[in-house]
């Protein structure tokens, strides 16, 4: 049972309890190297056969009604909205209000988003990279649902915490250009033009200026916690894991 398998984590917020919502961690697959073990990016460089291996494993530890919406990060600002399958779709959130269709976000340091309305009919996951995340990817996400954001509940999983996260200047002009308040998520660095940015705060600003104040998560750092994967960290031989998200069927 999920339940007690360390490998996958429970979300931990008020969601229905038709919602369903989990994190993986970097366990309990069969990859090797810096893939180890359960890596479940396609898009690196681990085999197929590891990647396909790791997703049915994780399907069937979380007893999902089928298998996610699967999408290819690039690192923008589409909402993709499902009503069925998908393959190697182009998005960075993808939203839907079916129930049994899990969808899945993939990341390694980057900042994962679920989003939940209070009726447990409508429900979402966002990728914010940075790039993402300036560009309004989290806003976008919110403007998908049927439901006020008043009414909305989100969730902040892993990623890179503030004191690992060194950014240049052209991040923090990208950031305080479009919100002069996202300033208060960096604190300048030792060296002249740097800065140590805090994703977690960037996320909740994000959500609050799109009318979404129920927010919960946050603060878990994937370079400093081992049990996920970090591409800052590991470099570019590094796996992924996954923030998930589904509506129990009916």
């Amino acid at each position: 049972m999920a339940e007690a398998d360390s490998h996958y984590l429970p979300v931990d917020w008020p969601a229905p309890a038709n919602v369903q919502a989990w994190q993986t961690t970097r366990a309990g697959g069969v990859s090797e190297g810096g893939y180890a073990s359960l890596n479940l990016g396609a898009n690196v460089a681990d085999s197929p056969e590891n990647v396909a291996a790791n997703r049915a494993r994780m399907v069937a530890a979380l007893n999902m009604p089928a298998e996610p919406a699967w999408i290819r990060l690039v690192h923008g600002t589409r909402v993709l909205s499902v009503t069925g399958p998908v393959q190697d779709a182009e998005a960075d959130a993808v939203y839907t209000d079916r129930p049994g269709l899990p969808l899945f976000i993939p990341t390694a340091d980057c900042l994962p988003v679920l989003l939940a309305s209070q009726d447990g009919q409508e429900i979402a996951g966002a990728h914010a990279g940075w790039r993402g995340l300036a560009g309004g990817v989290i806003e976008n996400t919110v403007a998908e649902f049927r439901a006020s954001p008043s009414r909305l509940l989100a969730w902040l999983g892993p990623a890179i915490g503030p004191a690992h996260f060194e950014v240049g200047e052209d991040v923090f002009r990208a950031f305080v250009s479009v919100h002069a308040e996202n300033a208060r998520a960096f604190v300048p660095a030792a060296q002249p033009g740097k800065y140590f940015a805090d994703i977690f705060e960037l996320g909740r600003l994000a959500l609050h200026r799109a009318g979404v104040t129920a927010v919960y998560g946050g603060g878990v750092c994937t370079y400093s916690d081992e049990r996920f994967f970090s591409y800052r960290r590991q470099g570019s031989e590094s796996g992924r894991m996954a923030s998930l998200i589904w509506i129990a069927p009916r």
